[in-house]
């Protein structure tokens, strides 16, 4: 048994491998990114949540592993020195910190192992994103340090009920700091942990995967049912109600900004079809290290 716990700047991620399946014990939302830019350097509250729930998950399994991205890979060097040397001494485990260009290799080998077609990867964060061509391996590479906390801090309205900015000028702002491929695909795989949970949670319309066969990403929709989805997404559909019935309702605040992300890198790569997962670096994490 191995518990697997990915940092990221808003979402953390723990899952379980017991040597032939992975099973998802829980998401939470510490909102490491938000509150660096608040004092620029980590805050004690957010390092001492992530210390408790590693604790927590030690006095139940032998062997944990921690990693982290986006926000831990910009710290100065003192700060990471210091941050890993106290998270080693008050959990007895180390703290890895993954590059992107790593992060996006480890996702995408969890999205296409079933896939045969040339697909886009779009992996998407708090505080970067990833997009790669697949076919038969990766053609082509683009990432950024640009994320949905920087949406959200431009266009705070969009965690409100109903959002008030245009869906045209997020994906303008969008446009203008976000990196995109310049290889097509008609097939858009969504990864990096929620888009299925978001397509099943909120009410967009989506159908049966047809394109290839995998248990992990039963479904998808074509782009203009997303598009059109994603407008009624900001303007008609109550964000307030979706969180009084799911079990993590902070993290919906960051919902309309991905959803506006995900229409441009659609539309840059040409797709055709969305396909939403809840895929993250899990899969690709346990055949590097062989388990």
């Amino acid at each position: 048994m191995k518990v697997i716990i990915e940092v990221g700047s808003t979402n953390t991620k723990i899952d379980l491998y017991d040597g032939k399946d992975v099973k998802h014990l829980e998401s939470i939302t510490i909102e490491f990114k938000r509150n660096y830019k608040k004092d620029s350097k980590l805050n004690s509250e957010d390092i001492d949540i992530l210390i408790q729930k590693v604790k927590e998950y030690k006095k139940k399994y032998d062997n944990v592993y921690v990693c982290g991205t986006s926000i831990f890979r910009t710290l100065k060097e003192t700060e990471k020195t210091e941050f890993l040397k106290d998270f080693y001494k008050k959990t007895g485990v180390n703290f890895e910190i993954i590059s992107q260009e790593k992060e996006n290799e480890l996702t995408v080998f969890g999205t296409v192992r079933n896939v045969k077609d040339k697909v886009a990867v779009f992996i998407g964060g708090g505080g970067s994103t990833e997009i790669a061509i697949y076919e038969n391996g990766i053609k082509e590479m683009v990432n950024s340090s640009f994320g949905v906390m920087d949406i959200l801090n431009k266009f705070p309205d969009l965690a409100e009920d109903l959002a008030k900015s245009k869906l045209e000028d997020v994906r303008n702002y969008i446009k203008d700091n976000l990196n995109l491929p310049k290889e097509k695909s008609d097939y858009l795989i969504l990864a990096g942990g929620g888009h299925k949970l978001f397509a099943l949670e909120s009410g967009v319309s989506y159908e049966k995967n047809t394109i290839f066969d995998d248990e992990l990403e039963p479904i998808m929709m074509d782009i203009k049912t997303r598009i059109n989805d994603t407008k009624k997404y900001y303007k008609e559909i109550s964000l307030d109600e979706i969180r009084k019935r799911v079990d993590n309702p902070k993290w919906w605040d960051a919902t309309r900004p991905m959803c506006a992300i995900v229409l441009n890198v659609a539309e840059a790569v040409g797709a055709k079809y969305i396909i939403p997962t809840d895929i993250s670096m899990v899969y690709g994490l346990i055949k590097e290290k062989g388990e």
